[in-house]
């Protein structure tokens, strides 16, 4: 009976000890291969799979290089923005002009485009997807492509409403959705002109956005490093500090929520802005479905959705007004109209929604600079089931990173001029953009 029971004690534990190494085993070579195989013969182009860390090695070095030098304004941003990919497109793509700024004009380089590669992000591949058609699609069929999973790191940025899927996503854009109802708007324009801070005093504000600036810093140089496994879980002097900057960002927050919700529920006058208008909208839909928990959102939800508008908004803002400021000072002319178009409509009074209205040079403005630089590179889906697109099949299992940044400087669609600051392209607005 003794040796009965031994033996199939001994049985489960190497049955258990084969699946293990079989599952390892296909994890990081036998299904990163195939799915190499798949991808090329459908025609992508990429480095042959290298046990474990695929490309990351590369990614990781290239990216450290490239941000240790200083960028001058002459400078072709992409080599900076995403190394590894602009050096995939030399080695893939086909040669074609690419205009970059210097001082005195644009200057001509033969630089390749690929509009379909693949990368090795550790045994899972990327498909980078740049074709107009395809990007359209993909955003259309969500429910076929989905955004990927974040990971721990990336979630102490903020999990919120962009991170989500299905019944959650639809929950949570309920409820943040009258945030941004035209009306709502037109009430925080005040606040911005003011002090465009989202819902809180100058001070903590500042505060959130030093912590937030330190975490992706710190964020961004875990990332360089995961290409060692584990590295991101050790109890490192860096690791810890990502957690403190966490805790503290949403230790400021919570006291800034509380202390709205006190004055809101006794009755006191609150500025109109994006926090009061979520909790509002949010006090709204608990009245409306009685004590139903599934409808409203949590403290944690809120603080969730508070840190991702800090962020983004702050992120976003300032690389768009320092882009601005760029091209303008290089753009004397356009400058000039852009003033005298402010200081017509407005004069020396505060801006209201519907002068704003008014602004068609500073719009064209905007338009142009958000196209030649976009404040992110791209967009990620992935796909969790062999998948048709287009003429296209893409496997279980790929990651599609969309990129924003090639496309807006496609001179298919932008013709030969894409990578100039030409604003009459937008003369007529986003839809009939020439």
């Amino acid at each position: 009976m003794e040796v009965s029971v031994k033996s199939i004690a001994l049985t489960i534990v190497s049955v258990t000890a084969v699946t293990l190494a079989w599952r390892i085993l296909n994890w990081i070579w036998l299904r990163p291969k195939k799915l190499e195989r798949y991808l090329r013969h459908q025609g992508f182009k990429g480095r042959p799979y290298r046990l474990l860390y695929g490309d990351l090695k590369e990614t990781s070095f290239m990216t450290k290089q490239a941000k240790s030098r200083t960028i001058d304004l002459s400078d072709d941003i992409a080599p900076r923005v995403s190394s590894f990919l602009h050096q995939m497109v030399k080695e893939y793509g086909m040669l074609i002009p690419v205009f970059f700024y210097s001082s005195l004009s644009f200057k001509e380089s033969a630089v390749p485009r690929c509009k379909n590669s693949f990368i090795w992000m550790g045994p899972i591949p990327r498909v980078t997807i740049a074709n107009p058609d395809h990007i359209k699609e993909i955003f259309t069929r969500i429910s076929d492509f989905y955004k990927p999973q974040a990971d721990p790191l990336s979630k102490l940025l903020a999990t919120a409403l962009t991170n989500f899927e299905g019944e959650k996503w639809a929950k949570r854009r309920s409820i943040l959705n009258p945030a941004f109802h035209l009306e709502k708007l037109k009430l925080m324009i005040p606040a911005f002109h003011q002090v465009c801070t989202f819902g809180s005093k100058y001070e903590e504000g500042s505060r959130i956005f030093q912590l937030q600036t330190e975490l992706v810093d710190l964020t961004m140089k875990v990332e360089l490093s995961n290409f060692i496994p584990g590295w991101r879980l050790l109890s490192s002097k860096r690791n810890k500090r990502l957690k403190e900057i966490d805790k503290e960002i949403r230790a400021v927050l919570i006291d800034i929520i509380k202390n709205r919700e006190k004055a809101m529920k006794a009755g006191e006058s609150i500025t109109k802005d994006l926090l009061s208008t979520l909790m509002e909208s949010n006090f709204r839909g608990i009245e409306e479905h009685g004590k139903n928990k599934d409808v409203g959102l949590t403290i944690y939800d809120v603080i969730e959705e508070c840190k991702q508008f800090y962020f983004a908004g702050h992120e976003t803002s300032s690389v768009l007004l320092v882009w601005t400021m760029v091209l303008l000072s290089k753009h004397h002319n356009w400058q000039a109209r852009a003033r005298e178009e402010v200081l017509q409509v407005f004069g020396d009074k505060k801006p209201n929604y519907g002068e704003l209205n008014h602004l068609k040079v500073v719009s064209m403005i905007i338009y142009e600079v958000l196209r030649l630089y976009p404040p992110t590179f791209a967009l990620s889906r992935a796909v969790p089931k062999e998948t048709k697109l287009g003429n296209l099949s893409l496997p279980a299992g790929v990651e599609i990173p969309l990129p924003i940044f090639l496309v807006h400087q496609d001179e298919e669609i932008w013709d030969d001029d894409a990578n100039e600051f030409n604003l009459e392209r937008f003369s007529e607005g986003i839809a009939k953009q020439k």
